[in-house]
């Protein structure tokens, strides 16, 4: 069978430079580099080095970076290590309705020790209100936290700007940029950012390792106590080929981050010409403006259907997406994200996410517009929604609100 993927929101698959250069740290250079030894020696400056690697990514110093095991931890490090540090300064967090799970759901746990928290709303292209945000901050706020892109939609943020108000007002900036490293330029400088999150799993390199950059001088509670590692900021034992795969990744995609853009977002708006030129019904979620999108992100619903339906059909095709709603976890309601957005109850549950990767070519990007059309048809046919020729009330998507 033909086998194409689209989820490299995802994970993506390792690269093979990334992999061929971490093969070494599991053969002969296997010593902890808090060892004082020669195998200790041996791999500590490896770890320095993709140290560097990734600060360049991002335009900082490697001084300022701190390795991870993934883009939650960072979140969660950010979130609460702030809180711990600045508890005497305030009690307020400003974040958003459409962030990831890592930090929504730390949010809530925060609330429970007593911190306020402000989720700003988004418009009906997932976008947010500056002014609103600007209006939001009070003498007790201490951290302002906003995704650099949402990893549903593509959308992306407008970070310097947020950066910009963050620093008028004396207020700490943490941003969760997992999807836009290595997919849109990132300058932590230019953005004012003082805490940002990278996973290396989303660029090529392998998964349970990442980076957070915290800026010279933000105090940050530890999130993990015991060793003296990353100068006493994160405990535990160095994943070191992991480390090494994280700085490969970050090299190669400062080098050929203009190229590789390009070649995706080429694909990308082929497939999304392509359907809205062969499917009728359907909406597109995130900005209109591509240029508001990641550049290999395209989300769409298709009225009529159900978004697990589609991706079932999809998988015995070949094709690995992603759907938008939450269902692939046990839970029946859709995204938190198309919710935050408005989206209609029933477009919500159809939303599709295809998120393209290096990988991809003209060839993918043309067998998966040759298949959809048919399939959508097909379950279109098979819906009483369909069939019936007209919209639900909206007495009708409350009761199913309600249902799910």
């Amino acid at each position: 069978m033909k086998r194409i993927y689209m989820d490299n929101n995802a994970t993506t698959a390792v690269r093979p430079e990334v992999l061929e250069a971490m093969l070494p740290f599991y053969r002969e250079q296997f010593g902890n580099p808090s060892s004082v030894h020669w195998a200790g020696r041996a791999v500590s400056g490896a770890v320095e080095k993709a140290r560097e690697q990734v600060a360049r990514l991002i335009n900082c110093s490697a001084a300022e970076i701190v390795f991870i095991s993934c883009g939650s931890e960072g979140d969660n490090m950010s979130l609460k290590g702030t809180v711990e540090a600045l508890r005497d300064k305030g009690d307020h967090i400003i974040t958003t309705t459409v962030e990831h799970p890592a930090i929504l759901e730390t949010c809530k746990a925060l609330e429970k020790q007593g911190i306020r928290v402000t989720y700003l709303p988004v418009d009906h292209n997932g976008m947010l209100n500056l002014a609103e945000l600007e209006a939001a901050i009070t003498d007790k706020t201490i951290l302002i936290s906003v995704m650099w892109a949402n990893n549903e939609t593509g959308n992306l943020y407008p970070v310097e700007e947020i950066g910009a108000i963050a620093r008028k007002y004396k207020v700490r900036f943490h941003t969760d940029a997992v999807q836009a490293v290595g997919k849109v330029p990132v300058d932590v400088q230019k953005a004012n950012v003082d805490l940002l999150v990278i996973s290396g799993h989303k660029i090529g390199a392998p998964k349970g390792v990442g980076a957070i950059y915290i800026r010279r001088g933000t105090r940050l509670s530890p999130f993990m106590h015991g060793g003296h590692q990353e100068r006493n900021r994160r405990a535990g034992t160095h994943n070191v080929a992991g480390i090494v795969g994280l700085g490969v990744a970050c090299e190669l995609a400062g080098s050929h981050l203009g190229e590789d853009v390009a070649h995706i977002r080429r694909l990308r708006d082929k497939l999304e010409q392509g359907i809205q030129a062969a499917i009728p019904e359907i909406k597109l979620n995130g900005h209109p403006d591509p240029d508001l999108r990641l550049p290999n992100t395209l989300n769409v619903s298709f009225a009529y259907i159900e978004g697990e339906s589609l991706l079932l059909n999809f998988d015995m095709k070949g094709i690995a997406a992603s759907s938008g709603s939450a269902c692939t976890s046990g839970s029946l309601e859709p995204s938190h994200v198309m919710g935050a957005m408005c989206v209609d109850v029933v477009l919500a549950h159809s939303s599709t996410r295809f998120s393209l990767g290096l990988d991809n070519t003209e060839e993918d990007v043309d067998y998966v517009l040759e298949v959809l059309p048919p399939i959508v048809q097909r379950l279109r046919e098979m819906s009483p929604l369909y069939n019936r020729k007209e919209p639900m009330t909206c007495e009708e998507c409350q009761i199913i609100r309600k249902v799910h």
